[in-house]
C-alpha cells in the first residue's frame, strides 16, 4: 500500500472548519477508493491559495523530501494552488521527490487526455480566480454584496460617503494623468517628480515613490470594480478609468517588470522535465556559460555528455521559441473546439450527478424526516425521544448544507462559450512573458526529443481530439528548428499538420 497526506485550506471567513471536514472526508474517501495509506494531514486556515506563504503548504513541500508519501490528495486543484505558475513550481519539487498530487473531485485519468484536462482546469482556475472573480460567483457574503466600505484605506480619487465609494474629482483627474503620463512613455521616477512637484499628496499625506505610484497603476478599483478581502463586484463602484486604457498600461507595467528581472526570466528553462536527447534517451537540462568575450549563453545539454553522449547542445532560445510556435499551430479551431467541448461535457456530468447529487438527495430525505418529527409533535407526541431526534436531524442538516456549500463552491460552473474564450486566450498571450510561455508548455506539452540537423519530435497532451486512439499520445515532428526567428514560426513555420 502506497502513502500519501493531505492537504486542505479554507481561505475565508466564508469558509470554515466545516470546510476544512468536508475537504477531509472526501480526500479520506479518495485515498480508500485508490489504496492509499493517509500518513499525515497539512492543513492551512483562512489562508488564501493566491500566495504560497502557507505554513503547512511549504511544512509538506519540505517533508516530500523524506520520501515518505507518494502521493498529495487534495479536495481539488484549486486547494493546492490558485496559481499556475507557483502550481507547476511546486509540483515540480513534488516530483522530483517521487511524489504526485492527485485531485479527490475532479476525475483526471493518467492518459494523454487526463493530463491535458488537468493543465486546462489548472489554468482556468487561475484564470477564474483573477479575470472572471471565480469567487464572486461562488457567492458574496450580504454585507459585502451592498458594496460598502469596510475600513482600511481609501483609493486615491475616491472619497467615502455613507460608506459608499464616490468619486473625488479633483484626486481622479491626477489619477487620469498618471495613466496618461505612463502610457506616454513617462518613467515612474518622472510622475513621482511630477506629482510632487504640483504638491500633489498621497490619500495618506505622504509625498509620491514607486510604492504608492503603482496602488494607482494596477489597482482595478479604477475600473469599477468593488474589492473586498478576495472577492469582486464588477461595477460596484465609480469607474475612473476605461478598460483600454486601463490594459495598455497592465501591458507595459507587465513589460516593465519583466525587464526588472530579466536575469531572472533568462534562468528559467522551461522545459525542464520534457526535453529529452534523441541519441541516448536521457533528460536535456538547462545549463549557462559564458563565451571569451563575456557573454553569458544559456542552453539545454544532454545529461548523460559528460559520460559520452555526442548529442550537440542547444540554445534555450531556439528550442523554447520552436516549441512555443509548433505548439500554437496546433491549437487550430478545430482543436479548440473540441477540447472545449470535452471539458465542458465533463464539468456538466459533474454538476448533474456524483457527490452533490448524493447530498442533495440526503438532505431532501432529511427534510421529510424533520416534517414527520413535526407533524409528530404538532399532534401531542412530543417525547423526549422524538425531540431529541429532532435536534439530531436539525444538525444534520446543517452538516449536509455546509457540505453542499463547499461541493458547490468547488466546481466550475463555466458555459461552453466561457471554457472555449479560456482556451484561445493561449494564442494570444504574450509570449515573452516567462510564466505564459511555461503555462503553454506544461497544459499542452508532454515531452520534446531532440534531433540533430534541426529536428524535434513532439508529444501532446493531445489524443482523440487528433482522430488518434483514445488515451494514446499525439507526436508529430518539426523540422527548420533555428533556420527562422519564432516570429516568421508563428506566421507559418513548416510543421506536419493535423490529420
Amino acid at each position: 500500500m502506497k502513502n500519501a497526506v493531505i492537504y486542505a485550506r479554507f481561505s475565508s471567513h466564508s469558509q470554515n472548519e466545516q470546510s476544512i471536514e468536508g475537504q477531509l472526508k472526501e480526500c479520506y474517501a479518495f485515498a480508500e477508493r485508490n489504496g492509499y495509506k493517509v500518513i499525515h494531514e497539512y492543513i492551512d486556515r483562512a489562508l488564501t491559495g493566491t500566495t504560497d506563504k502557507r505554513p503547512e503548504f511549504l511544512h509538506m513541500i519540505e517533508d516530500s523530501k523524506r520520501k515518505q508519501f507518494q502521493f498529495v490528495v487534495c479536495y481539488q486543484l484549486d486547494r493546492f494552488a490558485r496559481n499556475r505558475y507557483d502550481s507547476a513550481t511546486y509540483k515540480a519539487k513534488l516530483k522530483k521527490n517521487g511524489v504526485r498530487v492527485l485531485s479527490a473531485k475532479e476525475n483526471i485519468t493518467d492518459d494523454a487526455s487526463g493530463i491535458l484536462i488537468e493543465g486546462v482546469l489548472e489554468s482556468m482556475a487561475e484564470y477564474y480566480s483573477v479575470e472572471l472573480s471565480q469567487k464572486i460567483k461562488r457567492g458574496i457574503s450580504i454585507s459585502a454584496s451592498k458594496n460598502q466600505f469596510f475600513g482600511g484605506s481609501v483609493p486615491f480619487g475616491y472619497n467615502i460617503e455613507d460608506k459608499k465609494y464616490v468619486v473625488n474629482e479633483g484626486e481622479a483627474n491626477y489619477v487620469r494623468k498618471i495613466y496618461e503620463m505612463y502610457l506616454g512613455g513617462k518613467t515612474e521616477a518622472e510622475i513621482c517628480r511630477y506629482m510632487n512637484e504640483q504638491r500633489i499628496l498621497t490619500k495618506a499625506g505622504n509625498n509620491w515613490n514607486r510604492t504608492s505610484l503603482k496602488r494607482i497603476l494596477v489597482n482595478r478599483r479604477y475600473l469599477g470594480y468593488y474589492l473586498f478581502q478576495d472577492k469582486e463586484v464588477k461595477d460596484g463602484i465609480p469607474k475612473i478609468i476605461d478598460e483600454d486604457l486601463f490594459e495598455q498600461v497592465q501591458s507595459i507595467y507587465e513589460k516593465s517588470k519583466l525587464a526588472r528581472s530579466h536575469k531572472k526570466a533568462k534562468d528559467s528553462y522551461i522545459l525542464t522535465t520534457k526535453l529529452f536527447c534523441s541519441m541516448c534517451e536521457h533528460a536535456m537540462t538547462g545549463m549557462s556559460g559564458t563565451s571569451h568575450m563575456g557573454n553569458k549563453h544559456f542552453y539545454y545539454r544532454c545529461t548523460d555528455a559528460k559520460k559520452g553522449c555526442k548529442k550537440k547542445t542547444i540554445l534555450k532560445s531556439i528550442i523554447e521559441d520552436a516549441v512555443i510556435a509548433d505548439v500554437l499551430l496546433l491549437l487550430n479551431d478545430k482543436v479548440v473546439d473540441d477540447l472545449a467541448k470535452e471539458l465542458y461535457s465533463m464539468l456538466q456530468e459533474e454538476l448533474k450527478s456524483g457527490n452533490l447529487l448524493r447530498l442533495e438527495r440526503l438532505l431532501e430525505d432529511s427534510k421529510k424526516s424533520m416534517e414527520n418529527l413535526l407533524t409528530a409533535v404538532m399532534k401531542g407526541k412530543g417525547s423526549d425521544l422524538i425531540l431529541n431526534k429532532l435536534q439530531q436531524v436539525e444538525l444534520e442538516q446543517k452538516d449536509l448544507q455546509e457540505q453542499i456549500k463547499l461541493e458547490k463552491s468547488g466546481m466550475l460552473d463555466a458555459t461552453l462559450p466561457e471554457i472555449r474564450r479560456h482556451i484561445k486566450r493561449f494564442k494570444h498571450l504574450d509570449y515573452t512573458i516567462t510564466e505564459n510561455r511555461q503555462a503553454l508548455v506544461d497544459t499542452f506539452v508532454n515531452k520534446v526529443w531532440l534531433y540533430d540537423e534541426g529536428k524535434a519530435k513532439i508529444r501532446y497532451n493531445v489524443t482523440d481530439f487528433c482522430k488518434t486512439n483514445k488515451g494514446s499520445f499525439y507526436d508529430r515532428m518539426v523540422e527548420n528548428i533555428g533556420v527562422e526567428p519564432m516570429t516568421s514560426c508563428l506566421q507559418g513555420r513548416r510543421s506536419s499538420q493535423l490529420s
